[in-house]
């Protein structure tokens, strides 16, 4: 293990997300078994005490890979050098809160950040956005930071495409491994398509195993939309542990070459593909030969698609004319 560390900035690090995501990192999850990492753990100043508790259970963890943590509230600090931003920390919507208030709140805490990275991250920087509504944040931060390339920026939709997996191998009665090709399009939102109409199972086409159209489209797809809130509902508190699990898939998914024949979902600035206006942060399906991404060209979209595909898309218009303010001319 003589490989040079990966520095690695982690935002709300003390929150639900990072408790459940450093430790993942730390052990090797994320970059493999053999690749040191460092991390700069990001996080507001009344949130230190916590942080510093947490740097000390890392340290008991005594993990080889892990050569350092630079636990800090100061964002030149805490991306100094950096070769992976993982931006988790947000502001929660509360009750009452419209939903432009919370784009608003968060659209500047990201402006901060995608000018601290601009500044001080590592020339090879790449971005992963998870704090909500982490498309329209991952654009705000991409749009004040134009010196770092827009293909490094990313927002998860992982988390999604495995909630669809999930749904559809419990419907077959299959392990989840045999579910392939799942694309979530659009929005981390409640207008997400996750595209059954591509995928499969056991290599055949889901439409083929599971013949039941109605559930698809109705059952099916509701219920990917809706899994954050239901799991809320269930425990009390947002998805910590799935969440973290789908940055390490995302990490993962972007630094190691795509099995052949399929895909991962992730949103990245739109090229124009598919007819989506271009600079949307839009989910597509995608493939990476682990340094640079592709966006999957050329597969067929039925009208109940494209109508999904379009609300979402639509939606994410709607986001970004709301912070139009925040975004440089």
């Amino acid at each position: 293990m003589n490989r040079k560390p990966i520095h690695i900035a982690v935002t709300g690090a003390a929150g639900q997300i990072g408790y459940s995501l450093l430790f993942r990192i730390a052990s090797g999850a994320m970059f493999g078994p053999e690749q040191p990492v460092i991390l700069h753990l990001i996080e507001i100043a009344p949130a230190l005490k916590a942080l510093n508790g947490i740097v000390m259970e890392l340290e008991d963890c005594v993990f080889p890979l892990l050569d350092g943590v630079v636990p800090t509230a100061d964002l030149n600090e805490g991306f100094k050098d950096v070769n992976w931003a993982l931006l988790v920390g947000g502001v929660p919507r509360k009750a009452g809160m419209e939903r432009k208030e919370l784009l608003g709140i968060n659209g500047r805490i990201f402006i901060g950040q995608g000018q601290a990275i601009q500044k001080n991250a590592a020339s090879d920087v790449r971005i992963l956005v998870v704090g909500n509504p982490c498309n329209t944040n991952c654009c705000i931060a991409m749009n004040n930071a134009p010196g770092v390339p827009r293909s490094r920026w990313y927002a998860m939709t992982k988390i999604d495409e495995n909630r669809a997996k999930i749904q559809l191998a419990k419907k077959a009665g299959v392990n989840v491994a045999a579910v392939t090709n799942l694309a979530v399009w659009g929005n981390h939102s409640s207008t997400m398509y996750p595209d059954y109409f591509n995928a499969k199972i056991g290599g055949r086409p889901v439409t083929d195993v599971i013949a039941n159209r109605e559930w698809l489209e109705k059952d099916f797809v509701a219920t990917v939309q809706e899994r954050g809130t239901a799991i809320i509902e269930a425990r009390g508190l947002s998805s910590a542990a799935s969440a973290a699990s789908a940055v390490v898939d995302t990490v993962r998914a972007l630094t190691t070459p795509t099995r052949k024949g399929d895909w991962s979902s992730v949103a990245v600035c739109s090229d124009g593909s598919y007819g989506i206006e271009k600079g949307l942060v839009f989910s597509y399906p995608v493939r990476s030969d682990g340094r640079n991404h592709e966006v999957v060209q050329g597969l067929s979209l039925n009208d109940f698609s494209r109508a999904k595909i379009a609300a979402t898309e639509n939606e994410l218009k709607e986001e970004k004319s709301l912070v139009a303010e925040l975004l440089p001319k």
